[in-house]
């Protein structure tokens, strides 16, 4: 059990700090807190909430989270709709950390034009919003909800139409390509609206990975003939709420970096310091777009707690000091992250990073 009586955070949520994070040069009290998600939150959360007072599973965990993002000083929560793309069975696998899903690049739902006539798209207006309805009333007073999507645009058809699939038919049917983009695209701008419209709603991220460790999953050409025009339509209806919008993208982006501020997202998250780290990306595109989280996956399970506390402490000189940056992990907090790792690199950030 990890006792959270060590760890010293004392913050009130003020969902001001985030915003003022993606707006930049504007500074609050101190560096806010920033995740995708988080799946330490049982290990941290789980005996400090009392299931016999819960509903059900599904209330148990959302006071679990309102009781993990308040304990640990974050202005915000995740909630989100329990449906999206329909897609491949996928597969499975034991590991240390549990069971670990996965989809394999030759998984695939759409083929063929055939296919593409025969599955069936999801239809947001039918998709079940109640969890926003249920955390309405438990909202701690400044915190607002910051949902992430159901994957982006590219990371979407990857998974229905197959990353194999996907490449040979860029070569051999562009137009079915083209078709499977824009019906993914245009669903997500309507889930985008959506969400925007909730009143507890304050912000939006959407994950959509586009690169590996050395270059792009497309082309930077066909990545702005296919991907980036939706890009900017989700952008637009965000911005047209008057509400922020954080893009979580994993890999080497060199060549897309200026494609991604031109469609007006205010803050880019996900860093790995192998391909460029946080610190270097706030010197090329700092004045353009916020950066969000940077704490190396690596070495947040690796460092021992004066090595975590000086990181740290490195990573909020380096990026914090105009504003625009909101502290977290590389990526996320994902199951193999040693809790008190994280917990220390955390409660450091909150007790340095005042402004």
């Amino acid at each position: 059990m990890i006792n959270l009586e060590n760890i010293k955070i004392k913050s009130k949520p003020d969902f001001n700090r985030i915003l003022k994070a993606f707006k930049r040069g504007e500074k609050s009290d101190r560096v806010p807190l920033f995740e995708l998600f988080s799946n330490i939150e049982d290990q941290v959360a789980g005996a400090y909430v009392d299931r016999s007072g819960c509903k059900d599973e599904a209330d148990y965990v959302m006071k679990r989270h309102i009781f993990y993002q308040t304990k640990l000083g974050y202005d915000y929560l995740n909630v989100r709709v329990k449906m999206g793309f329909p897609l491949p069975e996928g597969h499975s696998g034991k590991t240390s950390e549990g069971d670990r899903a996965y989809v394999q690049g030759g998984d695939s739902l759409i083929k063929n034009d055939e296919e593409f006539e025969k599955y069936v798209w999801p239809d947001f207006d039918k998709a079940d919003w109640s969890p926003f309805e249920k955390v309405k009333p438990l909202l701690p007073e400044g915190m607002k909800i910051l949902p992430l999507g159901p994957g982006g645009v590219l990371e979407n058809v990857m998974w229905i139409v197959g990353y194999e699939n996907l490449c040979y038919n860029m070569a051999e049917n562009p137009k079915l390509v083209k078709k499977v983009f824009d019906e993914v695209g245009s669903r997500l701008v309507k889930l985008v609206e959506l969400y925007m419209r909730i009143d507890t709603v304050g912000a939006m991220a959407i994950g959509d990975d586009m690169g590996f460790k050395t270059q792009t999953l497309l082309s930077p050409s066909d990545m702005r003939e296919y991907c980036f025009p939706w890009h900017k339509k989700i952008v637009d209806v965000a911005h047209r709420y008057k509400k922020p919008i954080v893009l979580h993208s994993c890999g080497n982006l060199e060549k897309i970096y200026d494609d991604i501020i031109a469609c007006g997202y205010d803050a880019k998250h996900s860093y790995e310091d192998v391909i460029l780290p946080v610190w270097d990306f706030r010197k090329r595109c700092g004045a353009k777009i916020s950066s969000f989280g940077g704490f190396d996956m690596n070495k947040i399970c690796l460092m021992k707690e004066d090595e975590i506390r000086k990181h740290v402490r490195y990573i909020i000189d380096t990026c914090a000091k105009n504003g625009g940056y909101a502290f977290g992990t590389g990526n996320s907090v994902a199951n193999y992250v040693p809790p008190e790792n994280f917990l220390i690199a955390v409660e450091e950030a909150v007790n340095y990073g005042k402004y």
